[in-house]
């Protein structure tokens, strides 16, 4: 019998010339940042999370056609239906995510079912409803934000940061089973970014030890070597740059945005 001869796979397609992105979580945050820094590279949007009037904002900020889908990733069902009525999707951000933090012995079933159903349940939920049609286009860019809580871990976050290693892993094999497809599949790990889910853990510790939020501020950012907060504008670049052409050779990565935490 013969052996299989590289040659013989089908050559990757060349980026479509109109490319439909879908991200989710794009209401606020680095969500909304990915859309416009997407926007600004001419792709078409549709804007998936579970708050319209937000989905909404963000899209009459940007302008043009921006499609809006109102969705709960960690519902398989509502997954299949949503993606089923979108026109083809080339490029996918799983952006997606909530944040809670707790004691191992205050992590209830229901918070780490939580924390599991929207960071890593939901990112599988999604990518399987594109990945079919990427595949068979031999074209597509695959982007999971995961975090350095899925490259290092924090302590009163075990559900969070076991999602987030989880989303790494998914990452990973993924990116195997499709690399021969030209489908490229990352993940972008940012350190503490300024969003409102810093705003919540900031007031948790607050909450949590008594200290002042202008304290509790100091003391994540520190965990940053440039002593500093990331943008969501900084992990918006990073994602855009991976859905380059010049990217095409880079998959199966966690790229770290967090000032030198995670090397």
């Amino acid at each position: 019998m013969r052996s299989a001869d590289a040659s013989a796979t089908p050559p990757v397609s060349p980026r479509p010339e109109t490319v439909h992105a879908v991200i989710t979580g794009a209401g606020r945050g680095i969500g909304a940042a990915i859309a416009r820094h997407l926007h600004e590279a001419g792709m078409q949007l549709t804007l998936l999370g579970r708050t319209e009037s937000a989905l909404r904002h963000t899209a009459d900020a940007l302008g043009g056609a921006v499609r809006v889908a109102v969705c709960d990733v960690a519902d398989s069902p509502a997954v299949e239906r949503t993606f089923a009525a979108l026109p083809p999707v080339h490029v996918l951000v799983n952006n997606a995510g909530q944040a809670e933090s707790a004691t191992l012995s205050r992590t209830t079933d229901e918070l780490w079912q939580r924390m599991l159903g929207v960071n890593l349940t939901g990112t599988f939920h999604c990518t399987r409803a594109v990945a079919e049609g990427m595949r068979r286009a031999r074209w597509g860019r695959i982007v999971n934000i995961a975090s350095t809580a899925g490259q290092r871990g924090y302590p009163y976050v075990a559900a969070y940061a076991a999602a987030k290693h989880g989303v790494i892993g998914f990452t990973r094999s993924l990116a195997l089973e499709l690399a021969p497809s030209g489908v490229t599949v990352n993940a972008v790990c940012p350190g503490f970014t300024d969003t409102a889910l810093l705003d919540a853990s900031v007031a948790n510790i607050v909450a949590r030890t008594g200290r002042s939020e202008e304290a509790a501020r100091a003391e994540l950012a520190a965990l940053n070597p440039q002593r500093r907060f990331i943008t969501p504008d900084e992990v918006a670049a990073a994602v855009a740059w991976l859905c380059t052409d010049g990217a095409a050779s880079i998959t199966g990565q966690a790229l770290s945005v967090s000032g030198g935490e995670v090397m």
